[in-house]
Parts: C-alpha cells; sequence; structure tokens
C-alpha cells in the first residue's frame, strides 16, 4: 500500500508504470474485449483525471463509440476524418497539443483542448482506436505515446 501511494504521487512514468502491471492484472484472465475496454478506459481516466477516455471500434467501415469515460461524445467518426479518423487511416498514433490547429478536427466537446489517439491493431489492420482528451493544451507527450501504445496492445 505505501508503495502504491508514493508511485500515485510520483511522477507520469511511475503512474503509467504501475497502472501497466494493473491494466495486465484486469485484461489478462478476461477474453472479452469490450470489458476490457470499459475497465481500460476508466483505469486511465481516474489515474491522470482526463478530460475524456475511451474507444471508437471499427465497424462496418465507421468508427463508433465504444465504452468511455467522461461527458457526451461523438457516437460515429468517418475514415481519415478527424484526429480519430486520421489515427485509424494513417495507423499511426496522434498526439495533437492543441486541437484548434488540427486540419478537419471534429469537436465533440469545445472543452477539449489537446489529445492522444492510439490505433489499436490486429492482424494488420486497425480495429479500434484509444482516444484521450484534455482540456488544457499541449498535455500529452512521448512519455503517453510510448506507454499508451504498450497499453493497447494486452487489448
Amino acid at each position: 500500500m505505501a508503495e502504491e501511494l508514493h508511485i500515485a504521487q510520483g511522477g507520469k512514468e511511475e503512474k503509467y508504470a504501475l497502472l501497466y502491471k494493473q491494466i495486465e492484472a484486469v485484461t489478462g484472465s478476461e477474453s472479452d474485449t469490450i470489458a476490457n475496454m470499459a475497465n481500460v478506459a476508466a483505469m486511465i481516466h481516474h489515474t491522470f483525471g482526463f478530460w475524456w477516455t475511451g474507444f471508437y471500434r471499427v465497424i462496418d467501415g465507421t468508427l463508433v463509440l465504444g465504452p468511455f469515460q467522461g461527458p457526451l461524445a461523438c457516437s460515429r467518426i468517418a475514415y481519415g476524418r478527424g484526429v480519430c479518423g486520421t489515427a485509424w487511416k494513417e495507423s499511426t498514433t496522434q498526439v495533437v497539443p492543441d486541437v484548434e490547429q488540427f486540419p478537419g478536427h471534429i469537436a465533440c466537446s469545445s472543452a477539449s483542448k489537446s489529445e492522444i489517439v492510439v490505433p489499436i491493431i490486429k492482424n494488420g489492420a486497425v480495429t479500434a482506436v484509444l482516444d484521450i482528451d484534455s482540456e488544457h493544451l499541449a498535455t500529452f507527450d512521448g512519455t503517453d505515446r510510448q506507454w499508451l501504445e504498450k497499453i493497447v496492445e494486452l487489448l
């Protein structure tokens, strides 16, 4: 308990290291993707206090809203549209320090200021994306990218 408290009060790297172990434990014995997405969204959201944390799943050629934590969200996002659609199209993580500067940004909430979207790739195809929004500019960096890419590999 003392170790968890120390890590929880530590920096971003330490929080991610502990979070990764916790997510690994929670998802390791669960085979249902939706259940795992729900728990992962909750765990990330509550660890860091982000504005919005959730998943969009590729269904019939569209990103469809999946499990999330936070306020109301867009239900569907087209291929290549906004930050999520771009992450899907390019199969790469998108780190956006200021969403107002991202061409074609979809404003589901005017409170969102920065964003990171990590594609989940199975058998060479994007099957979903992890989308995290912050109400602060330039929230996400290489540390977030590295750890979130590792986390989605657990799904």
